[in-house]
């Protein structure tokens, strides 16, 4: 049997392209990974959503898949492989032992935020540890946090979060920021901010219900501080789920998936959104918003045909 249209991944962008080509009578058919709902199922509250004062983000992604299926989509539990984009019909194999077969492929995969891997880190995931100062700053007003990192994104978490945050730490482990002179020259200037060069975070302790304190290392003499804090933000990068896709559509140096023309990857007929193709915004939101895109692209492209 020849698909119309394949969904990769269950997060809020191939959580909307199932609805969306559901509800254009598409008979999409959409395999959820190995982290249904996405990064969102693994946040506490969500106070971003439009429409939504405050949601959990496993309450918010359990209704878009009761809508996705409710619309029409089928939903299988199972994880893609591996992909034969050469010629059509294209080939999905997954997991399990399935091959399917789709006259055109949606791919929201995602991407995976880069991890310390110290004690404590998966424990308080969520309890105090984040990696998007956009979604949960607010929750730190007044209170004083730690960012992890050194580069772009990392003085762009520390810039956000000190117009909510008391106080500030930034911990990078070289003597030297990375991140651009026009944007790193805002935290340097402001006394909310204090920036600790050589160093790195070796434990995050908590009281089993949230973040309390960190143990910090300097990395040229070896001594150990433990430091108070109410929240960590982790910004070391992320990494986009790509590796299946590898000399299947054209990624960029960072395994970012190239769009040719708003959603539209290097092969005809294969749409992209969310995390694994943007690495500018990367919000529920934008991603929720490329994957009604990338449906439409596709309904476009199937009319076509």
């Amino acid at each position: 049997m020849i698909n119309k249209v394949i969904i990769i991944g269950s997060g809020p962008a191939g959580l909307t392209a199932g609805i969306y080509t559901a509800r254009a009578k598409l008979s999409p058919i959409l395999i959820q990974g190995n982290q249904p709902g996405g990064q969102l199922i693994t946040t506490t509250k969500v106070e971003n959503w439009p429409g939504m004062i405050e949601v959990m983000g496993t309450q918010l992604m359990m209704d878009m898949q009761k809508q996705a299926e409710h619309c029409g989509c089928e939903i299988i539990s199972d994880v893609v492989t591996k992909v034969d984009f050469s010629k059509k019909p294209y080939k999905i194999f997954t997991k399990n032992g399935k091959e399917l077969q789709a006259e055109s492929v949606i791919v929201a995969t995602g991407a995976s935020h880069k991890k310390l891997n110290i004690p404590g880190e998966e424990e308080y995931w969520s309890k105090g540890v984040s990696v998007c100062a956009t979604c949960d700053a607010p929750f730190f007003k007044d209170k004083n946090v730690i960012v992890v990192g050194g580069g772009n994104s990392a003085v762009m978490e520390v810039e956000h979060l000190s117009h909510h945050a008391k106080k500030v730490t930034l911990i990078h482990i070289t003597d030297e920021l990375s991140a651009t002179d026009p944007i790193k020259d805002k935290i340097l200037q402001n006394p909310k901010i204090e920036i600790l060069y050589n160093s790195t975070l070796s434990e995050i302790k908590g009281d089993g219900q949230k973040v309390t304190e960190v143990i910090i290392e300097n990395q040229k003499d070896k001594t150990k501080t433990n430091v108070q804090t109410d929240g960590i933000f982790i910004a070391i990068g992320m990494k986009p789920n790509t590796d299946f896709l590898k000399g299947q559509l054209e990624l960029d140096d960072y395994g970012y998936v190239v769009l040719k023309q708003k959603t539209l990857t290097s092969k005809d007929g294969v749409f992209a959104a969310g995390d694994l193709s943007d690495y500018v915004y990367k919000q529920a939101i934008t991603a929720s918003g490329q994957g009604c895109m990338a449906a439409l692209d596709c309904q476009k492209h199937l009319s076509s045909k």
